[in-house]
């Protein structure tokens, strides 16, 4: 598992999990397991595997799955929730965002959730960095749908929304789906 850094793994919004550690910030394992698991619906938490960032920086598995998603825990140092729970394609995509391939490797939708909400960075840029005093879009609960949508053919908009669906990173190949509603 590569080493997640803190533009947000979604601090834009997918994983942004790590400017600083969890563990070595003391983060207890039970709590972090509890923030993970919050962005799943309850019949994906149960058997969903946790991750998060130890002290050296690398991923450490906190808790084993069984049903092939992975949730890591919302990271304190970003301005909004962030914990996120990923289905195997969701993680490919969200490995090529974090690698800054030109195009996600995943070879077929991903599902992601957000259920505890998110806060991003951009909502055009996939790798927008954090400048001083900066707004985060801020969003509710909601669930994505990883596959290049395109605005134009499909009818959503780019403009993020508190309701309904949009396109976030719309005009890149890292376009996807928000559809702001528990599941």
């Amino acid at each position: 598992m590569p080493r997640l850094t803190s533009t947000h793994f979604l601090a834009v919004t997918f994983l942004a999990v790590a400017a600083a550690p969890l563990a070595a910030q003391g983060a207890d394992k039970d709590a972090l397991i509890k923030s993970a698991l919050a962005a799943a619906p309850p019949d994906i938490a149960k058997g969903a595997a946790v991750i998060a960032p130890g002290p050296d920086g690398k991923m450490v598995e906190l808790r084993a799955g069984t049903n092939g998603f992975t949730c890591l825990p919302d990271q304190p140092d970003t301005p909004g929730k962030d914990a996120m729970c990923l289905d195997p394609q969701a993680m490919i995509w969200a490995q090529s965002w974090m690698a800054h391939d030109p195009v996600p490797k995943n070879t077929a939708p991903g599902i992601a959730y957000m259920l505890s909400g998110g806060s991003d960075i951009s909502a055009n840029d996939p790798w927008a960095k954090i400048v001083p005093g900066q707004t985060f879009v801020e969003s509710p609960p909601h669930w994505m749908v990883m596959w290049p949508f395109d605005a134009t053919s499909s009818g959503f908009g780019t403009t993020p929304q508190t309701h309904g669906t949009w396109i976030m990173f719309a005009g890149t190949p890292y376009a996807h789906l928000m559809i702001n509603q528990v599941p």
